[in-house]
This record gives structure tokens, C-alpha cells and sequence, in this order.
């Protein structure tokens, strides 16, 4: 049992700390994981809602001590808040550890910044933005940017905590605004959490999971997106966008919305998971005979569309180019223009015209190095 020095107030229950202790450290039973962290499985279930800030805290602990610091005292505070008198199964145990390793850090941090706590963090803040957020955004993949937009938003949590809402610097809320627009591009879809934070969950390791989500990888030889020219006309200095599926390849081109863009790459992948696992037993591999399949379900009103209204279709397969990867393509670019297609998904034959002349042009984007300066502004007027 813990002891009962000087940690605990009214009917033994610990009392919040002051953000600089005096007094000496009390002897509990530490619980730490492997890294000696805090992590999920030791936090109670009551208190699930502070996980996503000790793991922001253990993040940032190499790289800014003082305010990993400030992130655990904000847990503290948080769960001393939800259950007061500690009387969820394990709270007493938890918050005297924590509070105990909140006594050491904080006398070891204290001397490691000579600036206020409040500057300390609101100068992280905004270098962490710049640097994983703003600047990470077409280099890091889409679980990296999920994790850095989690513990961004964490850190402007703790700093609103700390000061007057007054007090934020203009720059700091308006990257709080950016950050919030973009955590709904990786929170988790449906049943899917492409983008989980943390313990990966255990159906993103079935084999027909893995079989379809490394076929829609596979970006290697698709011609890269030109990141120096944008619709608007500006420009910046060359570089290429990170693309990390055949969705983002197709989005970037044709300029899905992102929200589309992230229900239909679950959409196809469970598709494909689905027919995978009927076909065949269970492999990390897509079958053709899959592909081929939803291929024939998802083009067969298109196809017949072709041959009503006497037109050639134009899913082409040109041998110098993978037939997989094509038809994943295009049932893709399918199911992309459907989930914007508003009122005009319930008009088939619509959907097949649109369909007819977008495909064209991505066969052609596939013939290209490079995206041409102009695509965006022909495709807008087509």
C-alpha cells in the first residue's frame, strides 16, 4: 500500500501539486512501461481521456523536457478533476505515481529554461507546428501527421489551460485553427483506423487487410505531382508531393476533397478485403482474379453506357503499364467522383459521362513525367 506522508488531503485522497515542489518525494509502486512512460494498459479506464496526453508527453520528453513536464502536470490536474475522492478502480494507485514522478521531473526541469512556463510551451507550440505540421504535411507519412496533429492539439489544450485565452499570441491560435481543420483528415473512418495513434489495432493486421492496402501503395512508378504549381496560379520552389496511395495520386490530380478522398480508400479497401478472402485463402498479397472481379461489378452499368451510347470505353490497359494497378485506378477514380457526386449518383448515366472523359485523362496523366503547369485549368474547364 502507498504510504500516507504528506501527498494526500481530505479522507487520503492526493492533492493536486503546486507546479514547483518543496517537499520530498513519496515511496509508491512505480508502474512504467518498457520505455518508462505511462502508457494505455496502466492508465484506469476511467481516465481514458488523458492517454493521448501522456502520450503526447513521452513524445516530446527528449526534445522539450519542461514542457513534456507541463503535459503530465495537465494529465494530473485533469484526472484529479474527473474523480476527486479517487474511488475508480486503480485512480489512487495512478495518481500517486503520477504525482510522485511529477515531483522529480519538476525540480529537474525547473533550471532547464529561463522562461516562464506559459512562454516555454507557447514558443514549442509554434515551433512544433512549423516544423511536423506545416512543414511535415507533404514529406511525413499519413500516420506521422496523425500522431503530430494529436500532440499539437494536446499542447494548445495544456496552453489554454495555463493562461487566459487573451494572452495567446495572434500566431499561436492561428495555428490552432490550422491544426484543428486538419485533425478531421485523420481521425479514424468507420472501422478502419488507417491513421491510429498508439497500439495498432488488431484488424489492420488481418492478411486481407495487408493485401489491400499494399496493393493501393504501390506508387512507385506512377508519375510524381509537381508541388511548385497550384490552382491559384502561385508558385514555389520545385518539389514533389508525397504521395502515399493511388488515392492521394488521383486526389492531387483531379482535387477531391480530402474527407472524400479518406471514406473511399476505406471504402475500396474493405471491398477488395471482402472479395480477397472469398477468392482465396488469406495472403498479403492481392489477387488479380480479385481485382479482376470488382473490376467487372463496379464497370458493368459503365460498360453497358459504352455500348448503348455507341462509344468506345476508356478504361484502357496499355501493356507497358501493370493491369492491377490500372483497374485499381480506375475503380478508384470511380469511386471518387461518386462520393462527390451529390444528387447526380442517383442519375447513372451522369456518372458514366463524368467518368468517361475524367478516365481519359488520367491515362493521359499516366504518360507524363510530370503533371503540366496547366492541368489543373484544363481539367476545370473540360
Amino acid at each position: 500500500m502507498a504510504s500516507t506522508s504528506g501527498t494526500k488531503g481530505p479522507q487520503g485522497v492526493p492533492r493536486p501539486p503546486s507546479r514547483r515542489f518543496t517537499r520530498s518525494a513519496t515511496k509508491v509502486v512505480e508502474l512504467p512501461n518498457e520505455e518508462g512512460g505511462v502508457d494505455s494498459e496502466i492508465v484506469p479506464s476511467s481516465l481514458a481521456v488523458i492517454v493521448p496526453i501522456l502520450r503526447a508527453a513521452m513524445e516530446i520528453e527528449e526534445e522539450n523536457p519542461r514542457v513534456a513536464y507541463l503535459c503530465r502536470f495537465h494529465a494530473f490536474e485533469k484526472a484529479h478533476n474527473m474523480d476527486p475522492t479517487s474511488s475508480g478502480r486503480g485512480v489512487r494507485q495512478f495518481k500517486t505515481y503520477l504525482l510522485h514522478r511529477l515531483e522529480k521531473e519538476g525540480e529537474i526541469t525547473e533550471s532547464m529554461t529561463n522562461k516562464s512556463d506559459a512562454r516555454e510551451l507557447q514558443t514549442y507550440y509554434q515551433y512544433f507546428y512549423e516544423t511536423r505540421i506545416r512543414d511535415g504535411e507533404n514529406t511525413q507519412k499519413p500516420e506521422e501527421m496523425a500522431k503530430n496533429v494529436q500532440i499539437a492539439t494536446v499542447l494548445y489544450e495544456v496552453l489554454k489551460a495555463m493562461v487566459p485565452a487573451q494572452s495567446i499570441e495572434e500566431k499561436t491560435r492561428r495555428y490552432s485553427a490550422d491544426v484543428e481543420s486538419k485533425r478531421g483528415e485523420y481521425e479514424h473512418y468507420n472501422i478502419l483506423p488507417l491513421y491510429a495513434v498508439g497500439v495498432k489495432p488488431p484488424i489492420m493486421d488481418f492478411p486481407e487487410i495487408q493485401a489491400a492496402l499494399n496493393a493501393l501503395r504501390r506508387v512507385d512508378h506512377l508519375p510524381p505531382i509537381r508541388h511548385d504549381v497550384h490552382r491559384d496560379g502561385s508558385t514555389h520552389p520545385t518539389h514533389y508531393k508525397k504521395v502515399n496511395d493511388i488515392l492521394d495520386w488521383i486526389s492531387y490530380i483531379f482535387g477531391f476533397q480530402k474527407g472524400n478522398v479518406a471514406n473511399q480508400r476505406e471504402h475500396l479497401i474493405l471491398l477488395l478485403a471482402n472479395m480477397n478472402i472469398r477468392n482465396k485463402a488469406a495472403s498479403e498479397e492481392l489477387d488479380d482474379e480479385t481485382v479482376d472481379n470488382l473490376a467487372l461489378k463496379i464497370f458493368k452499368n459503365y460498360e453497358s453506357w459504352c455500348h448503348y451510347v455507341r462509344c468506345k470505353s476508356n478504361t484502357r490497359y496499355p501493356d507497358e503499364h501493370d493491369k492491377q494497378r490500372l483497374q485499381l485506378i480506375y475503380i478508384a477514380l470511380y469511386l471518387l467522383i461518386w462520393g462527390e457526386a451529390a444528387n447526380v449518383r442517383f442519375m447513372p448515366e451522369c456518372i458514366c459521362y463524368i467518368f468517361h472523359h475524367v478516365s481519359f485523362q488520367a491515362i493521359i496523366m499516366l504518360q507524363f513525367l510530370h503533371v503540366p503547369a496547366g492541368v489543373f485549368d484544363l481539367l476545370s474547364n473540360s
